[in-house]
């Protein structure tokens, strides 16, 4: 069994990939994370009931010594980290979370696993945001342009993982996908948002008039990618993982208003772009197509159907969630 160690286990994307490691029966894994165990309904991996998984909650920000014993114990041939304060708009409250989290300790930790020789690949998940607006054809040698603390926080962080890589020969592989999305995401993004506040008769606020493109791509096609990247790809290269083609927000608010036979211009309403807002998320997989032979398979229809399935089958538990950010240093 390859040893996999998933840092960020109960994010919406690190449970996933969790789930398809599981479903492959090829791997001993262990997840960490910062919080307590979520229940099942945001973590679908815990239906596996598997014995190839093991959690342990620790805060990388406080506790680097607690994970280095655990690391030394595992001794995993590849690390996956979705750890990060991930949201945007939040990050102009409280930058220097942000940078805490997905810069210093970040370096810390990345300090701390250059010396461990049984690491095989480091993949670190980052973000497109980094590119700050992405219009036209942009691969993976664009140049840095953050627009928001968040993006300026995870660029910092990735430089500073390639520093760590030229240095020290540190196998780090580096994936940035765009916007996922599937069953078990977090309520309050703006797919699985809408779909409840449409069936609890609440206005959908579209920022700007949902103009901004986005790339959405369902979470399994994202979790196929990273597989292959952890198995295969090149280190000290970043791989692109995003659909053929990007979509306006508001064009997928009306797919889920017509899928809830809802009229769009009644459950819908315009409100302030939000800051820092990118105009468009458009990048190009062409290398991660033709050197790992991957591609996105699920049909964004397809996709909306499985998330609103699943809402559906489990909207008395979703019902009692909260559908905004809540947000932890």
């Amino acid at each position: 069994m390859k040893r996999v160690l998933v840092i960020g286990s109960n994010s919406f994307s690190g449970s996933d990939f969790i789930d398809l490691l599981l479903e492959k029966k090829e791997y001993n894994v262990m997840g960490v994370s910062r919080s307590a165990e979520k229940s099942s309904l945001f973590l679908p991996y815990k239906k596996r009931n598997s014995k190839l998984f093991q959690f342990h909650q620790i805060d990388l920000n406080r506790d680097l010594e607690n994970f280095n014993q655990l690391l030394d114990a595992f001794q995993p041939e590849y690390i996956v980290n979705f750890a990060a304060q991930s949201e945007v708009a939040p990050s102009w409250e409280n930058p220097h979370h942000w940078f805490q989290t997905n810069a210093v300790s970040l370096t810390q930790l990345a300090n701390l696993l250059k010396d461990k020789k049984f690491i095989k690949r480091y993949v670190h998940i980052s973000s497109p945001e980094v590119y700050g607006t992405c219009e036209g054809s942009i691969c993976e040698s664009a140049p840095l342009n953050p627009t928001t603390p968040y993006a300026a926080s995870k660029a910092a962080g990735d430089l500073s993982l390639f520093t760590f890589y030229k240095n020290f020969n540190f196998p780090l592989v580096m994936i940035r996908a765009t916007n996922v999305y599937g069953a078990y995401q977090q309520l309050f993004k703006i797919i699985p948002r809408s779909m409840i506040y449409i069936k609890q008769g609440k206005k959908i606020e579209l920022h700007g008039g949902g103009h901004a493109i986005k790339s959405y791509i369902h979470i399994r096609d994202v979790s196929n990618g990273e597989l292959l990247v952890m198995e295969k790809g090149r280190i000290g290269q970043i791989y692109h993982l995003s659909p053929d083609q990007g979509i306006a927000v508001k064009k997928v608010v009306k797919a889920i208003c017509d899928l809830m036979n809802v009229p769009f211009e009644i459950a819908t309403t315009t409100t302030e772009e939000r800051l820092g807002q990118d105009k468009a998320y458009l990048i190009d997989s062409t290398k991660a197509r033709t050197e790992l032979n991957w591609k996105s398979m699920i049909a964004l229809q397809e996709g909306l159907q499985c998330t609103l399935d699943w809402i559906l089958q489990n909207y008395k538990e979703i019902a009692q969630q909260p559908l905004c950010y809540i947000h932890k240093e």
